[in-house]
């Protein structure tokens, strides 16, 4: 959708991002917090002392419980590294900061939040970013798509929706202009 993107155009205009998938990946460092947790859990992905997140990814990709095994690890670490992340920004007295959190909606952390930005982009363009990743399989952008809320129902509940397929400077206007009104 362009999730990353608009993260780095908040950072941009001076507005501090927590990365939520940033911290998953430190997470599951070898010396991070979920590590000891993901290797116990799923040991067949502990190549060379490290977490093998490409096979990892088969596993949980195709699995759903044995997805919800590792969201059972690491979703409580990620919402604690959140929840620091805003109390700084508090301490700071700044009036505004961004959690960039895929899943937001599937994983029930839209009740905790001020506002949401829906981060949208028609489905042939997403389907088009996505496919360029790195290790990315058509199967695998399907079954990525069927464990999420149509991009649809996230626009009716977001507060803003900022469409990231028409270029740079109009993703920037549309973001200034939330700045510009909150609250």
């Amino acid at each position: 959708m362009g999730k990353s993107f608009l993260a780095n155009q908040w950072r941009f205009i001076g507005v501090p991002v927590h990365d939520a998938d940033k911290i998953v990946h430190n997470l599951m460092r070898p010396n991070g917090a979920a590590f000891d947790a993901v290797a116990k859990q799923f040991p067949d992905i502990i190549i060379k002392g490290n977490i093998d997140r490409k096979a990892l990814g088969k596993i949980v990709f195709f699995d759903a419980d044995k997805r919800k095994v590792l969201e059972d690890i690491i979703h409580p670490l990620v919402r604690q590294s959140s929840t620091k992340f805003i109390q700084s920004c508090r301490r700071r007295r700044l009036r505004l900061c961004i959690l960039d959190i895929p899943l937001l909606f599937e994983t029930g952390r839209d009740k905790q939040m001020d506002e949401i930005i829906c981060v949208t982009a028609p489905k042939w363009v997403q389907a088009r970013r996505v496919l360029l990743r790195k290790n990315m399989t058509l199967d695998k952008y399907k079954s990525i798509v069927k464990t999420q809320m149509p991009d649809y129902r996230k626009r009716m509940l977001s507060d803003h929706v900022v469409f990231t397929g028409n270029g740079a400077r109009q993703t920037l206007n549309a973001i200034k202009k939330i700045k510009n009104n909150e609250r």
